[in-house]
């Protein structure tokens, strides 16, 4: 499971720098804290809920399964 936060992760990072979006306009787009947006960005992801991974997508203008390849 590790690997798939993993690559979440490192999906989340690039399409937000593909976006031109900072951690905080994103988490601002999301309505989230900066604090959250650098834990699914960072090295320990946590565990994400699928409403979560829409909104992420949603903010990023990807489909969800961008997320998770590799």
């Amino acid at each position: 499971m590790k690997a798939v936060r993993k690559t979440f992760s490192k999906n989340m990072k690039r399409l937000r720098v593909k976006n031109d979006f900072s951690q905080e306009e994103l988490a601002e787009k999301m309505d989230v804290s900066v604090r959250y947006i650098q834990q699914l960005e960072g090295k320990n992801c946590p565990s994400v809920g699928l409403d979560v991974v829409a909104k992420i997508a949603k903010a990023l203008s990807a489909k969800p399964r961008d997320l998770f390849e590799d």
